[in-house]
């Protein structure tokens, strides 16, 4: 889809369908009033964080990578957090287990990313690249900004309305760009990519990330951080012919590897903090 038009056309049409469909429901359906000013800030800034940088710029950066490799960079997120956490918020120092899940989750990245360019690199790949690690920052910091400052909101209903925010600020940044086509161009096989990209990406995977956070035990819940990029991988590999190989493979599991470590470490910190605070 995103070859056949411009990729942030392509996220603002999907993001203001999705946003329509959850605004709607609980506005109309359940009667939900409007969020207050103050929640219109917290919601705006989310918006920009978790949806105008980490969703717009992930899905542009479609146009100079594999949807695999992009997936993989997105599931580092856990990483960025803690390395964010650790030289901006001053946490507590990171144990060995910690610096070996970094390592080899950029190490994974590194050797996929260099893997895809032994089959043809592209210089403009770097960009592909560099949007797509922005956008995992921007989600990085979008999460921690979450667990720092709460809004009193029903989660989907403010999931509706950052999607509906960022929707009118990606289609200005489309517009004033000039990188839209006519909708009359806009072909059938696009249109379906947009309706699954709503359904499963966007409303169905938002209301089981949403839900599995609330009521799964949360070992169950970051399931999808390592199932994502393989599935991602292999549908790239037989929807759009992305390259494969066993390289790729190895790199996305040493990646996926180095973020459990990390979430690991992050859940025995966690523990241990509990233990002393009963102590």
């Amino acid at each position: 889809g995103v070859l056949e038009m411009p990729a942030l056309q392509m996220a603002y049409i999907r993001q203001f369908i999705a946003g329509s469909c959850f605004v709607g429901f609980f506005m109309w359906y359940k009667k939900f009033p409007l969020p207050t000013a103050k929640q219109f800030q917290w919601l705006l800034v989310m918006a920009v964080l978790m949806f105008v940088f980490a969703n717009g710029l992930s899905t542009w950066s479609l146009k100079w990578i594999p949807s695999g490799l992009s997936a993989l960079i997105g599931a580092l997120y856990p990483l960025s957090v803690v390395l964010i956490e650790k030289f901006f918020f001053k946490s507590k120092s990171m144990s060995t287990l910690t610096y070996l899940g970094l390592f080899l989750g950029f190490s994974g990245v590194i050797i996929v990313f260099y893997e895809n360019a032994l089959h043809g690199f592209d210089a403009s790949m770097l960009i592909g690249l560099g949007l797509s690690l922005f956008a995992m920052l921007s989600w990085s910091v979008g999460t921690i900004f979450l667990a720092r400052n709460k809004a009193n909101l029903n989660p989907y209903y403010g999931t509706g309305w950052q999607m509906l925010l960022s929707s009118l600020m990606l289609f200005i940044w489309a517009e004033s760009s000039q990188v839209t086509i006519s909708f009359t161009e806009i072909s059938l096989k696009v249109w379906l990519v947009i309706l699954y990209l709503v359904v499963f990406g966007s409303v169905i995977a938002f209301i089981a990330f949403i839900y599995s956070m609330k009521k799964l035990e949360p070992a169950v819940a970051s399931l999808y951080a390592y199932v994502n990029p393989i599935v991602a991988m292999l549908l790239g590999a037989l929807v759009v012919d992305e390259k494969l190989t066993l390289n790729i493979l190895w790199g996305a599991i040493v990646t996926l590897i180095g973020v459990y470590l990390v979430n690991l470490s992050i859940k025995r910190n966690r523990e241990k903090v509990i233990a002393e605070a009963e102590i």
